[in-house]
């Protein structure tokens, strides 16, 4: 009885053992099935891991980009202009009396609503045949931007510091020469020439050519511009931002006509006359203000200005005009809110040169090739009343002999 109590007992610790141990199935213990659901987990988040790093990295691209451009859009935008470029009031006040009557419609149409100033000039003689726009004509006169770099031209030239073919070192391996420096108004260049020429040198040949004086023989209104009597700072450029934008000077588009008219007539500087009366033409008698020594290096100069407007900064001006040669430089630059756009040129004629100015104040659309186009359609305009004979050779560029216009409505 015992023995069989004992067996009972025991049998009864088996059965309830037996009955507290869960169910598992052949499944969930084999060792091969867990391991494989154990990697299909792993490689599920894994996936999902990748994914959610991948769209994060997009996030982060996108935002980069949006970053990068909205700083493009500040920087573009971070030289604001307060000037308007565009004006329907440039001929009020003006004396037109005693002005070539075709040259200065021409000037007009050319000019349409843009904020500028054209002069017209007959470098034979130093008689402005045009001077559209007045008052901004004769005003105290603006940064001369990049044609400033015609008279360091001429300085550096006769100082012999460069020749035509003289490469001017802008980096350890790449130079450049004067005419395509000129044509594409290269900035370097010039502040190199301007570093070689020294202030002093500078001060005299910009005076010599007349800067900081009046250009104009009694012409009422008419401003001084300004030449510095020391050098721009250092920090600011010195000498050399002086002669690639012409910083700190001011220049008049009479004073920067009658520098130009020297060049198209071989090296007279006239001084520039404004007839204000028929009686005024009639009696008009040309006044020499000096004699510059420049022929020598004209050509040199005459072949850069030529490049520009065929190739260079200059070129919008063929857009309408390539029926006679024209040889000038542009000037883009701004101040205090305002930007300018220059453009000096002379048209090369078998019948004699025209010299023209364009002066332009205003916004984003005011630059120099803006002025260049102008010109162009000023030249248009009058080699379509005939102005200029169609069938006329050309002069030669480097030709000092320039003639006086023959024209009905030039005396």
């Amino acid at each position: 009885m015992n023995n069989g109590s004992a067996s009972v007992r025991l049998l009864l610790v088996l059965l309830l053992a037996i009955s507290t141990v869960p169910y598992v199935s052949a499944a969930s213990v084999s060792p091969r099935r867990n391991s494989k659901a154990k990697q299909a987990s792993i490689t599920e988040n894994s996936r999902t891991q990748k994914r959610i790093n991948s769209l994060h990295r997009a996030r982060v691209v996108r935002a980069n980009v949006r970053t990068t451009a909205a700083s493009r859009r500040v920087h573009r935008n971070y030289e604001r202009f307060y000037t308007s470029s565009f004006s329907e009031y440039q001929t009020l006040g003006d004396v037109a009396e005693g002005e070539d009557p075709v040259v200065r419609q021409a000037a007009i149409n050319a000019l349409g609503n843009m904020n500028g100033t054209i002069v017209a000039i007959d470098p034979s003689n130093g008689r402005v045949l045009a001077m559209v726009n007045q008052k901004l004509a004769l005003s105290a006169g603006a940064t001369p931007c990049s044609t400033i770099k015609i008279p360091v031209a001429l300085a550096a030239l006769s100082e012999n510091l460069v020749t035509k073919d003289t490469k001017v070192l802008l980096s350890k391996t790449w130079g450049m020469t004067l005419t395509p420096a000129l044509a594409h108004s290269n900035n370097a260049y010039f502040e190199a020439l301007g570093r070689k020429l020294g202030f002093e040198r500078y001060s005299y040949y910009a005076h010599q050519f007349g800067l900081g004086e009046l250009a104009g023989w009694n012409i009422a209104g008419e401003s001084l511009g300004v030449f510095p009597d020391e050098p721009l700072e250092a920090k600011l450029g010195g000498v050399g931002k002086m002669c690639s934008f012409g910083e700190s000077i001011s220049m008049t588009p009479l004073q920067l006509g009658a520098i130009v008219a020297a060049i198209a007539n071989g090296g007279t500087l006239y001084y520039m006359q404004h007839p204000t009366t028929a009686e005024d033409v009639v009696n008009f008698q040309p006044k020499v203000k000096r004699h510059l020594d420049i022929a020598p290096v004209l050509p040199e100069i005459e072949e850069g200005m030529a490049a520009a407007v065929y190739y260079g900064t200059a070129r919008s001006l063929r857009w309408s005009f390539t029926e006679e040669q024209v040889l000038g430089k542009t000037g883009t630059c701004s101040n205090h809110g305002t930007r300018y756009g220059w453009f000096a040129s002379f048209a090369n004629t078998n019948y004699g040169r025209i010299v023209t100015v364009i002066f332009l104040q205003g916004g984003r659309p005011t630059f120099g090739p803006k002025a260049a186009e102008i010109a162009g359609h000023l030249y248009r305009n009058l080699y379509d009343q005939s102005f200029f004979n169609a069938a006329a050779a050309f002069r030669p560029a480097s030709s000092t002999n320039a003639q006086p216009l023959v024209h009905a409505g030039v005396q």
